[in-house]
């Protein structure tokens, strides 16, 4: 069984671990900007940033035996903002016809445009290619989590959950489309432009066109890969599409990833939220649900835990393993959050 837990200053280490072997736009392997991760997350816990919209979470699944942390996700309450808006490329069809030539076309169009009062936002989610896939699912488990959470504080998130997804990249890492438009524009790379967006959007505003967009003009890799989901990403594709999300003709200005969007009371793990208290008796083999379960503390460390575990639900008391129990700290009468661990 796998801990599902807020992230503490002194993951710090292990982290840097995981971004060294992956060095993903999720997970960069920079030390600066994972210590603004890790501290921002840790007073939005707190409840020490005041503005709910201004919090970014960031969760971590660990081995309890060994203490390794082996994958990230995170939720930022809100993505867009005056200081820094949400910009994204809108993608539209055009229909062109010369009656004298009797040709028709139908163009695809990007048209940069910015939401200063934008969804929240699910990302950052990495597992250590060690540890990807096998029964427990621990990719699932990190994406399943931020909806959990989100369910249990509805009033400090958003009405709209937006998902950014990776596209194929090249395999030196860099993006097809940054190559075609933004490298042209700002004379940045992909992996400095990335970086220097999460401080300070004003570039793109500033040297990004501002008119339309004909991708008719990009070379055909370019144009096969706008709004395609990258190989290692059709997984998340799908769950999202399970849970309510769609794509919403909509990608990301730098790498031509779509964004996949839903209402957040349409997400169905949300909409299956429920709360109950745990049982004096632990949980016996007999038929039972397989649930997310978590409970919060108001104060010191790890103010949130969770596990995936087996659950019987009686009215309003739950039953639990007693390793799902001692793994949260939990005794006879504390109220627990669930979720379904859906199968698929």
């Amino acid at each position: 069984m796998l801990l599902l837990r807020d992230v503490q200053k002194t993951d710090l280490p292990h982290l840097k671990r995981l971004a060294a072997v992956l060095n993903t736009v999720n997970l960069p392997n920079d030390e600066e900007t994972l210590e603004r991760l890790i501290d921002v997350s840790v007073r939005s816990f707190a409840g020490k940033v005041k503005d709910p919209f201004e919090r970014e979470y960031l969760f971590v699944l660990e081995e309890p035996r060994t203490g390794t942390v082996i994958g990230t996700s995170m939720v930022i309450a809100q993505h867009g903002t005056y200081d820094a808006p949400h910009i994204y490329y809108e993608v539209s069809e055009r229909e062109h016809y010369s009656a004298s030539i009797d040709r028709h076309f139908r163009h695809k169009v990007l048209s940069i445009a910015y939401n200063y009062e934008g969804p929240t936002e699910i990302g950052g989610l990495v597992v250590d290619p060690l540890h990807q896939g096998g029964p427990e699912k621990p990719g699932k488990q990190l994406s399943y989590v931020r909806f959990l959470y989100m369910a249990m504080h509805r009033p400090s998130f958003r009405d709209r959950v937006l998902a950014e997804l990776m596209p194929p990249l090249m395999p030196d890492g860099r993006s097809v489309l940054w190559e075609c438009v933004g490298k042209k524009f700002t004379g940045l790379t992909y992996s400095e432009a990335d970086k220097l967006s999460r401080q300070n959007k004003e570039f793109i505003k500033e040297l990004f066109p501002s008119t339309d967009i004909f991708v008719t003009l990009f070379p055909e890799r370019a144009q096969k890969v706008l709004g395609q989901v990258g190989p290692q990403t059709q997984g998340v594709q799908r769950m999202l599409e399970r849970i309510g999300f769609r794509y919403v003709e909509r990608v990301d200005p730098f790498d031509g990833g779509p964004h996949f969007e839903c209402r957040t009371s349409d997400v169905t793990l949300i909409r299956k939220y429920r709360t109950a208290r745990v049982a004096p008796e632990d949980l016996a083999l007999e038929v039972a649900e397989d649930m997310l379960v978590s409970v919060e503390r108001e104060s010191g460390r790890n103010r949130f835990r969770a596990v995936r575990s087996q659950v019987r639900i009686d009215d309003q008391v739950v039953y639990l393993p007693a390793q799902a129990k001692e793994l949260l700290g939990l005794s006879s009468g504390v109220k627990v959050a669930l979720i379904p661990f859906e199968s698929g």
